[in-house]
């Protein structure tokens, strides 16, 4: 819980301190600008408060790694939900805006995450989690869409690297086998999630993992 608010912390204090110039940059999210990616930290927001505001009674069905939906093929871009959050960050208008009203719900779910009882259970996607474990994935949302956000802008702040091993560690499980340690804990997550693609040296490295990789989390 402590490292979903220490990511959370460090992905909002990195949009806080993004320019209209930043904003209008190329993410690392395939079809979204900067802005648009901030866009939809305001729904991860949203996510985040209304899960935790859904109780459940039943057993858990999904873990922190069994939560994801993994594929093969990374997004495009041309999925109709990742258009509406290109239109919707364009409502905006003035860029302080979409910045204030992610700074706004975002503060508003870290205080309820801190709040929450990781042990009680929320039901979110039609599928029960604890409140543990559906926060862990969140530790990997943050770390992933932070690397995205800050792809084109070398002078950004980078994720916390706790968030990074974390998230690696979470990513590995995901994959059933380790990446090689002479990889970055960052490196490993973007070749890993399909953000990059690993070099003929990298892929000598990765072995049987290049064929296996990248591991799309949805």
């Amino acid at each position: 819980m402590d490292l979903f608010s220490r990511s959370w912390a460090a992905l909002r204090k990195a949009v806080a301190d993004l320019s209209d110039e930043d904003l209008a940059q190329p993410s690392g999210c395939a079809g979204w600008l900067v802005r648009d990616l901030v866009c939809h930290l305001i729904i991860d927001a949203q996510d985040v408060l209304i899960t935790l505001a859904t109780p459940a009674d039943a057993e858990p069905t999904r873990d922190e790694v069994t939560y994801w939906d993994v594929t093969g093929t990374p997004p495009t871009g041309e999925d109709p939900l990742d258009a509406l959050t290109v239109r919707l960050a364009a409502a905006y208008g003035e860029s302080w805006l979409l910045k204030f009203h992610l700074d706004d719900l975002g503060s508003a779910a870290g205080r309820a995450a801190g709040h929450a009882d990781p042990r009680a259970r929320v039901s979110t996607r039609d599928e029960v989690l604890t409140v543990g474990d559906y926060l862990s994935t969140y530790v990997m949302e943050w770390t992933l869409h932070h690397l995205d956000l800050i792809r084109h802008l070398p002078d950004a702040a980078e994720p916390p690297a706790e968030g990074l091993a974390r998230s690696r560690e979470m990513l590995e499980k995901i994959a059933g086998t380790a990446f090689p340690a002479s990889l970055s804990d960052k490196e490993a997550l973007l070749i890993g999630t399909g953000r990059r693609r690993p070099s003929d040296a990298e892929k000598a490295e990765l072995g049987e993992l290049a064929t296996k990789v990248p591991f799309v989390l949805g």
